[in-house]
């Protein structure tokens, strides 16, 4: 049948992603466009069904950033959040001991004195009415499915992707096609390995300098717990059990309002052991008594998870390309020694505006994309990631207890003044070692009140995708999954993935590898974990995913 065809749009600015480094730039972007008598048309492309719907993060927040952007917001009556009233650090020793750090001990970047303990996904649910009443088109349920190219090679906008497309390819009943934003400048903000950002690094070779990112993978969960183990602002991070050695990571447990609490784990994806299962890690912390004696008795609200960037700034690309720039996440500002990104990302989205502004309209618009690097480079940004350059690789070269005391003097003793100069060149994939190297680990079955299974977590995570619709998760080889993977690493897809994606299963007496891709929470730990790096994430129709709430 005949298919309609394509529409363009254009727009001074289009930004990929609504989130806290897309938003910040749009308000940036006409705050001062207005107070300049300028006027720049702007519109933020987001792939979750809601603004919000995408957005998972166990946030304490600091506001620097906000308070720039939005200096009145408080006298505004916009409820942040829950201020933060104490810390506490914690070195879990075994399934039961716990060793509390004295506050002397814990570096300075963890001390969270005039922060707040937030949902994310409602900041940015606020940011998106700010940026809407400055006259920002904001286009939920929109995947930026690819970019466009004029033909000097410059990025000169994204094509948004079709909808009604079947499981085989072809255009469906429904079929509607997607449109062509064009646009004088294209900010990427997707957050942790966006698609486009992935092919534009990749493409501009804009990591020739950097250290190959580092991930983690970070879980979360929402529970409603009794008001008697509420303890409003009460923040508390720790590390140790039940990551056995050679894991690096770190648990979080919040106390935010209305007697919820935010309970999470981070686990760095550098770990070499194949058997490990993420997942079934966040279920066993929840048993250790420093954590269990908050959430028994509770009600577990929701459950996502999703990969952070956290190579800091040794892994930082150069963040300007023909026609775009890269903010956020989707660059990897996030400051892994506070354990924050939300402030950073802000700042560099905002800088993003600046930098765009100052050329827009000019005979140099070209300049809006390569003053952004050394705007940035001169940002209180910038700086806070230089001080904590080494955080991340002191971790994974000297192990946490050492590497911890190593951060913790040039934090504390010398002010964030790098001692040495301390990289980490190994790509996360890289580190896994064949399954016959290691013990297979029997993990606990869950008991329904504290731990859960994959399938009853994803449920509570409200993830949809169209059934009929091709699959957005791709292999470049189908066969290296059974013939490579499972006989070297025992299918390792089986259990980094913390939704129950991927299966080996057997058919007709032969193995075979099986992607659910309906249960996609969209954490993108598959396209940084396989060790062949065969598989490829992609957004899949728009509006599909979770729709976290609250979070």
């Amino acid at each position: 049948m005949d298919t309609p065809e394509r529409e363009s749009i254009e727009f001074d600015v289009v930004i990929v992603g609504a989130g806290p480094s897309g938003l910040s730039a749009a308000c940036q972007i006409k705050k001062q466009a207005a107070e300049q008598g300028k006027e720049v048309n702007v519109c933020v492309l987001e792939k979750g069904a809601e603004v919000g719907a995408h957005i998972f993060s166990g946030a304490v927040i600091e506001t620097k950033a906000l308070d720039e952007l939005f200096p009145t917001w408080k006298e505004d009556g916009f409820a942040l959040g829950q201020p933060v009233a104490k810390d506490e650090v914690y070195l879990l020793r075994d399934e039961s001991r716990a060793t509390e750090l004295p506050h002397w001990a814990v570096p300075p970047s963890m001390h969270n004195d005039n922060n707040y303990i937030v949902s994310v996904a409602n900041l940015c649910r606020w940011l998106a009415e700010q940026a809407e009443e400055l006259g920002v088109e904001i286009f939920p349920g929109f995947t930026a499915a690819d970019v466009i190219f004029d033909d000097n090679g410059k990025v000169c906008g994204v094509a948004t992707g079709d909808m009604g497309v079947g499981a085989d390819g072809e255009p469906g009943p429904g079929y509607t096609p997607g449109m062509d934003i064009l646009a004088k400048y294209t900010i990427l903000g997707e957050g942790c390995r966006g698609h486009i950002g992935k092919g534009i690094i990749k493409k501009f070779a804009l990591d020739s300098d950097a250290d190959p990112q580092h991930y983690g993978i970070g879980f979360k969960e929402i529970w409603q717990v009794p008001e008697s183990q509420h303890k409003p602002g009460l923040v508390v991070h720790g590390s140790g059990w039940p990551l056995s050695k050679g894991m690096g990571g770190g648990f979080f447990l919040y106390h935010a309002e209305n007697q919820q609490v935010f309970v999470g784990l981070i686990i760095d994806l550098n770990y070499a052991n194949p058997h490990i299962s993420p997942f079934d890690e966040f279920q066993r912390l929840k048993h250790h008594p420093i954590i269990a004696e908050t959430l028994s008795g509770g009600e577990r609200i929701t459950y996502g998870a999703r990969a952070i960037t956290k190579g800091g700034l040794n892994a930082l690309p150069k963040l300007s390309f023909p026609g775009g720039m890269l903010v956020g996440c989707d660059a990897g500002t996030l400051n892994f020694s506070k354990i924050k990104g939300v402030h950073t990302a802000m700042k560099s989205g905002m800088i993003a505006a600046d930098a765009i502004l100052e050329a827009l309209g000019t005979d140099a618009e070209e300049k809006g994309t390569t003053n952004f690097q050394q705007l940035f480079e001169q940002s209180w940004a910038y700086q806070e990631l230089y001080n904590s350059r080494n955080f991340g690789p002191a971790l994974h070269k000297f192990g946490p207890i050492v590497g911890g005391g190593y951060n913790w003097m040039e934090q504390k003793i010398f002010g964030g003044k790098p001692l040495l100069k301390l990289r980490d060149s190994k790509e996360d994939y890289a580190c896994m070692e064949p399954a016959s190297a290691h013990i297979k680990i029997d993990y606990p079955k869950p008991d329904g009140k504290l731990s859960f299974d994959k399938l009853s977590s994803v449920y509570i995570s409200n993830t949809y995708h169209e059934e009929d619709q091709p699959c957005h998760l791709k292999l470049t080889d189908t066969s290296i999954p059974i013939k490579q993977n499972l006989p070297r690493f025992d299918e390792p897809a089986q259990r980094y993935c913390p939704a129950g994606v991927y299966e080996v299963v057997e058919s007709d007496g032969e193995m075979q590898f099986q992607i659910n891709g309906q249960n996609c929470i969209h954490c993108k730990t598959c396209d940084i974990k396989d060790p062949a790096q065969n598989i490829t994430w992609r957004p899949p129709e728009g509006g599909g995913g979770p729709t976290y709430p609250n979070t």
